[in-house]
C-alpha cells in the first residue's frame, strides 16, 4: 500500500490538465471517482452521502479524480456547487477531471459547472477535453450536447484520437450511459456514434453515471454484440451520493450489478492493462474488482 500511494503521489506531481504525456508513463497511474454526487437540501452538507464517498478519495492521496456529471443537485448552480459539492468533493478540485450531467444544464449553459471548475472543465465551455495519465489517453466528453457523427464534438474526438494513435490504452467518460440495466433510465443512445468513433480507434473503457447504481459490462460493440478482442468495456458508476436506483431486467453483456449502494471506483492504469476496484462507502458493502488487457 505504501508503495502504491507513493507512486500515485509521484504521478499526481508529474501530471496536470491538458494533453501532455507524463514522463513517468511506464509507471502505473491511478484514477478514482463516480458520478451523481452532492444533493443539496436533504441533509446538512457535512452529513451528506457525498461526504462519505469523499472520505474514500481521502484514503487515496494524490490520486487523480474524475466526476461523471450531476455533481451538484438539483440545478448545478454555482451556489449549489459551493455549498453542497464544495464541502465534500470540492477539496479535490485541483486534481479533478470533471464531466457535466443533465442537472448542470438546468442552469443556462451549465454556467455553475463551468464557473466552478474553470479551466479544468476544458476550453471554451464546450465540455469536452482530453488529458494523459501515465501511458493512458483519457477523454472527457459532453453527453448533453450534439454528439452525432459529424458534429463538432465528434469531429474533435476523431482528431484527438488520431493525434494520440500511438498510445495503446484509451478511456473515455461522460454522463449518460449507452448501456444500463437500471429501471429508471436504462440504455441511452445519445453517445452511440461517439462509442463507434472510440471503438474505431481501439478505445478500451467508457465510464458513465446518470443511473444511480453500479454496473459493469463485458466488452461489446455499439450494437451490443459481445466483442472480447476489440469491444469497449463500460462501467456505470452513479454512486457518488445521490439516492440509489433499482435495476430492471439485466441488459445483455451485463456482468456485475450493485444497487442501493454508494461508493467510488478506482482504476490502476498500467502500460497495456488496467485493474478496477469498486469501493463501497460502508465496510459491509459489496466490492467489485478485476483486471484486463487493453485492446491490441
Amino acid at each position: 500500500m505504501v508503495k502504491t500511494l507513493l507512486a500515485a503521489v509521484l504521478l499526481a506531481t508529474l501530471g496536470g490538465c491538458g494533453s501532455g504525456t507524463l514522463s513517468a508513463s511506464s509507471l502505473p497511474a491511478w484514477l478514482i471517482g463516480a458520478g451523481d454526487i452532492a444533493i443539496c437540501g436533504s441533509l446538512p452538507a457535512s452529513e451528506s452521502m457525498a461526504v462519505r464517498t469523499a472520505a474514500l478519495i481521502d484514503a487515496n492521496p494524490g490520486t487523480s479524480v474524475f466526476t461523471l456529471g450531476d455533481n451538484a443537485y438539483v440545478n448545478g448552480t454555482i451556489e449549489e456547487y459551493r455549498t453542497c459539492y464544495g464541502p465534500s468533493w470540492g477539496r479535490f478540485q485541483s486534481r479533478t477531471y470533471p464531466a457535466p450531467g443533465n442537472h448542470e444544464y438546468n442552469t443556462s449553459g451549465a454556467d455553475g459547472y463551468f464557473t466552478y471548475f474553470g479551466d479544468r472543465a476544458g476550453p471554451s465551455r464546450q465540455g469536452y477535453y482530453s488529458f494523459d495519465i501515465g501511458s493512458w489517453h483519457i477523454v472527457s466528453l459532453n453527453s448533453n450536447i450534439d454528439a452525432v457523427r459529424g458534429s463538432a464534438q465528434e469531429k474533435w474526438l476523431r482528431a484527438d484520437l488520431a493525434a494520440h494513435h500511438g498510445q495503446r490504452c484509451t478511456m473515455a467518460f461522460w454522463h449518460h450511459p449507452v448501456f444500463s440495466s437500471s429501471s429508471v433510465h436504462g440504455n441511452d443512445p445519445k453517445m452511440l456514434e461517439i462509442w463507434q468513433t472510440l471503438q474505431s480507434y481501439g478505445a478500451d473503457l467508457v465510464l458513465s453515471g446518470h443511473d444511480h447504481d453500479y454496473e459493469r459490462f463485458a466488452p461489446q460493440d455499439a450494437d451490443g454484440t459481445p466483442n472480447p478482442q476489440r469491444g469497449i468495456r463500460e462501467f456505470v458508476i452513479g454512486t457518488g451520493g445521490a439516492s440509489p436506483y433499482l435495476f430492471g431486467t439485466p441488459k445483455p453483456n451485463s456482468e456485475y450489478r450493485l444497487e442501493n449502494t454508494f461508493g467510488v471506483i478506482r482504476f490502476e492504469l498500467r502500460e497495456g492493462s488496467y485493474e478496477w476496484e469498486f469501493i463501497p462507502s460502508t465496510p459491509s458493502g459489496l466490492w467489485d474488482s478485476g483486471h484486463a488487457l487493453c485492446n491490441d
